[in-house]
């Protein structure tokens, strides 16, 4: 299965291909009072930039020479990205796969029997990392480890997920949003606050849990009933308003929330594996 997520296509081979930013893989535009172009093209010789964070930015072409990289962290699409001489690509998907091989379990299902066999794998992992944080103290769960989403805001992100591609698409739901679900950080509060999510809620741990758990029965309900046949029906609606309007059928709406089941869980498990630690 290919997921269709967000992005609306993959970056460019070169940086001579003429196409619109990308900002990050997960966007499909730039947001309110995003997308400065000030710093394409920009030169840096001999700066400090020591602390500098890139977050969804399109860094196609970047060139760093002679730099001195040390505890640097990357993360995102990557495309013929070479470190001193040497293609990483590869290597970094392998390794990848070989630490989480639902990734390739997921990529490489072509019928219903294989999204079914897939979404047990999603629920068990997510059963024993659930688990797992349930061993860590309450507050915990509300840490954010290096500015990236909460145990329980990942939890309350797939609540969206579920609402926006499989009830709103796939079974053609108007408005099927619980009010703690969390959709991405650059979704337009206004949107969101039409959909009946109040994006400043505090949920309890059991309300999150409880949502979660609603939301991936949802989501055994719709597997259990694919077809071959079906898995290619068109889906006339959109996840949410905002969103690009194009088409969409069956399969395209439940890769994405397998794909984004099966990435954050990655992101959840290491950043249980920082909290564990500390």
């Amino acid at each position: 299965m290919t997921a269709t997520d967000d992005p609306a296509d993959p970056a460019p081979a070169s940086p001579a291909e003429s196409t619109e930013a990308q900002f990050g893989p997960h966007r499909f535009y730039a947001g309110e009072g995003g997308g400065s172009t000030e710093f394409r093209g920009a030169r840096f010789d001999v700066a400090d930039l020591r602390g500098a964070r890139f977050t969804d930015c399109d860094l196609t072409g970047v060139t760093i020479r002679d730099g001195w990289l040390v505890n640097v962290s990357i993360s995102g699409y990557l495309s013929n990205v070479s470190v001193n001489g040497v293609d990483v690509t590869d290597f970094v998907n392998a390794e990848l796969d070989r630490r989480h091989p639902e990734r390739v379990q997921f990529r490489e299902g072509q019928t219903a029997d294989d999204v079914r066999a897939t979404w047990d794998t999603i629920e068990r992992l997510w059963s024993q990392a659930v688990e797992r944080a349930g061993r860590l103290p309450a507050a915990a769960l509300t840490q954010q480890v290096n500015e990236e989403w909460s145990f329980t805001q990942t939890l309350r992100h797939l609540v969206f997920i579920t609402d926006a591609w499989a009830s709103r698409t796939v079974l053609d739901e108007e408005m099927p949003y619980h009010p703690l679900g969390l959709p991405q950080s650059w979704y337009p509060p206004s949107d969101a606050a039409a959909l009946g999510i109040d994006l400043a809620a505090q949920p309890g741990y059991a309300e999150i849990l409880a949502a979660r758990a609603d939301r991936m029965a949802v989501m055994r309900r719709i597997v259990a009933g694919l077809t071959d046949d079906g898995l290619g029906r068109p889906c006339g609606r959109s996840p949410a308003p905002g969103y690009p309007d194009e088409e969409r059928t069956v399969i395209s709406c439940i890769s994405v929330v397998m794909d984004e089941e099966i990435e954050h869980y990655r992101f959840a498990v290491r950043d249980l594996a920082v909290l564990e630690a500390r």
